[in-house]
């Protein structure tokens, strides 16, 4: 993908994805420039669907299903039409056409446990060009793609950022506890959330007609709870990761939560997830260049203990992520204030 982004730009993105809704004025205090310019910045890589923040909801509000990885084998030629019949269906959280392991890699999310077997066993395995298909079922998420960083700032400006994400920090960091579920006017303002993660309170007041300060306390409710976390939405290959790769390991049952735990901390990691099925972990990774994915694969996976075999699908071209579909590496049309598209999952 041709990058479009020059230093400056790359500069906002790395301090938005430290704090997505952090205040113009304080990106621009940690880059050294002035509001106006962050604006104008942010602006148009807005316009020119590009980059954009949006709200990823937890998984207790929008229902009990948990993720599923799903590699699809296609009849020779059909991969294309595959992967987009794919994009279509409601619970496809991410579709990418990939070559090696697999020739279309997605991940699925139905919103009720009742619904996989309909899904996986008819829906998608009798789409037709789908060949064969093989699943894992997502155990638990070392990292997701929200948590990666572009390692441009200093330690100062991620310090000056940090000062303001404190407060909007999840309350129960260590996940050992399930937030209460959104009431009253909460399932409105988690969709404008959803739909624009930089959304303020001013915008939610004049959106759903009530007051400012009940809007800031929802608001701020919404984010503490962990209910819906702010994230930047930006293809890899924009960022100067030309390469992106799904490596789906074979691990020894006691070495699955190391090896989970050690691919998390990677510079490559995008998402890692601990999985019951075909694979028992899955490494989403973005790489520079074919130099960085073979040191990955002949170094670092070499030097874990556990790991049995892999299998590699390296990313063609991705049709969605994060339910967003994209246009030739362009994030499609933004949905509306109260559409958040069909599944705001906690996922990739």
């Amino acid at each position: 993908m041709e990058n479009a982004l020059d230093d400056d730009d790359l500069d906002l993105v790395a301090a938005l994805q430290r704090a997505p809704r952090a205040p113009l004025s304080l990106l621009a205090q940690a880059l050294g420039v002035s509001a106006s310019t962050v604006g104008r910045r942010l602006a148009r890589l807005e316009s020119n669907r590009l980059l954009r923040v949006i709200g990823q909801v937890d998984l207790s509000v929008t229902g009990e299903g948990t993720p599923w990885h799903v590699w699809v084998t296609a009849a020779p030629g059909r991969a294309a039409d595959v992967a987009r019949r794919l994009v279509e269906l409601p619970e496809a959280a991410h579709v990418a056409l990939t070559a090696g392991q697999a020739d279309v890699y997605c991940v699925v999310q139905p919103a009720r446990r009742a619904e996989v077997r309909d899904l996986l066993t008819r829906r998608i395995a009798t789409l037709p060009g789908v060949r064969s298909t093989r699943t894992a079922l997502v155990l638990r998420a070392d990292t997701r793609s929200d948590a990666w960083r572009l390692p441009r700032l200093t330690e100062d400006q991620r310090r000056l950022l940090a000062t303001y994400t404190t407060d909007e920090r999840e309350t129960d960091p260590g996940g050992t506890a399930r937030p209460a579920r959104p009431t009253g006017d909460e399932p409105r303002t988690l969709r404008l959330l959803a739909a624009d993660g930089r959304m303020t309170a001013a915008q939610v007041s004049r959106e759903l007609g009530i007051g400012q300060s009940t809007a800031y306390r929802l608001t701020q409710s919404l984010l503490q709870r962990g209910l819906v976390r702010p994230r930047v939405e930006i293809e890899p290959g924009l960022l100067g990761y030309a390469l992106e790769a799904v490596v789906a390991l074979t691990v020894s049952p006691g070495g699955v939560r190391e090896a989970a735990r050690t691919l998390a901390r990677h510079p490559s990691a995008r998402y890692v997830s601990a999985n019951a099925g075909t694979f028992s972990v899955v490494h989403q990774g973005v790489f520079r260049d074919e130099e960085g994915l073979a040191e990955f694969l002949t170094r670092d996976l070499a030097d874990l203990p556990g790991v049995l075999s892999f299998d590699v699908s390296v990313v063609l071209q991705a049709l969605r992520r994060h339910w967003l579909d994209r246009e030739d590496g362009r994030l499609a049309a933004a949905p509306g204030p109260t559409d958040t598209g069909s599944g705001p999952h906690d996922d990739t």
